[in-house]
C-alpha cells in the first residue's frame, strides 16, 4: 500500500519538476549577451581580483548571531512544558541563560561586538 503511494508521489514529483522546467524554457526571455554574464554589484564593473580577505569580523558577528539564535529556538520549546516539569525546569533553564551571559560578556570584553 505505502509503496505504490510512494512511486504515485514520486512520479507526481519528477513531472510537475519537468513541466515547470520545460515551461520556463519555453516561455522565458531568449536574449543572451555578454553583459548577462558578467559578475554585478550596485552597478559598478568590478576592479581587480575578486579573491579578497575577508574581516573575521563578518564570521564573528555570523556565529554570535546563530548562538542566541539556537538559544531562542531551545527557550520556546522549554517554555511551553515549563509548568509540567516544575522547580527542575526552571534550574536547568536558569543555568542554560547563564552560560549564555557569560558567554556574551565574554564576547563584549574581548571586543567581538565592536565592528571595526
Amino acid at each position: 500500500m505505502y509503496f505504490i503511494l510512494f512511486i504515485t508521489v514520486l512520479i507526481t514529483a519528477i513531472v510537475l519538476v519537468v513541466a515547470a522546467y520545460a515551461i520556463a524554457k519555453l516561455i522565458g526571455p531568449r536574449s543572451y549577451n555578454k553583459v548577462k554574464g558578467e559578475p554585478f554589484e550596485c552597478g559598478i564593473p568590478t576592479r581587480g581580483s575578486s579573491w579578497l580577505p575577508m574581516s573575521v569580523g563578518y564570521y564573528l558577528f555570523a556565529i554570535l548571531f546563530l548562538v542566541f539564535d539556537v538559544e531562542t529556538v531551545f527557550l520556546y520549546p522549554w517554555a511551553v512544558v515549563v509548568k509540567d516539569f516544575g522547580v527542575m525546569a526552571l534550574l536547568s533553564i536558569g543555568f542554560f541563560l547563564l552560560v549564555l551571559v557569560f558567554g556574551l560578556a565574554y564576547a563584549w570584553r574581548k571586543g567581538a561586538l565592536e565592528w571595526k
